[in-house]
């Protein structure tokens, strides 16, 4: 009898844990949404590994990568500014030749 008294202990001490942590509110509320899908989908499993991910990155990493797209944005102004400008001096050194006209 003992042992089932602490086996029931350590499932209610694990439940509150899952409770204060949000995971069975969270678990609840993906599968409310399952339940509710009009149309359900093939593997359930897939359907919960997707919902669960929708938390999204993290703000540091969403600024670094702002960071990284400005820097890159800038970088390619400037790769494009340098390639038009070697164009016209590559126009400049080699005027386009006439284009031949066939003999009869």
């Amino acid at each position: 009898m003992a042992t089932y008294r602490a086996a029931d202990s350590k499932r209610e001490e694990f439940r509150k844990y899952l409770e204060k942590a949000g995971v069975l509110d969270t678990l609840t509320k993906v599968l409310v949404v399952l339940y509710e899908e009009p149309e359900k989908p093939n593997n359930a499993l897939d359907f919960l590994k997707q919902h669960l991910n929708v938390t999204g990155p993290e703000a540091a990493d969403v600024e670094a990568l702002k960071l990284e797209v400005t820097e890159l944005r800038q970088k390619c102004e400037q790769l494009q500014e340098e390639n038009n400008e070697l164009k016209s001096r590559i126009q400049q050194l080699d005027p386009p030749a006439e284009p031949e006209v066939p003999e009869n």
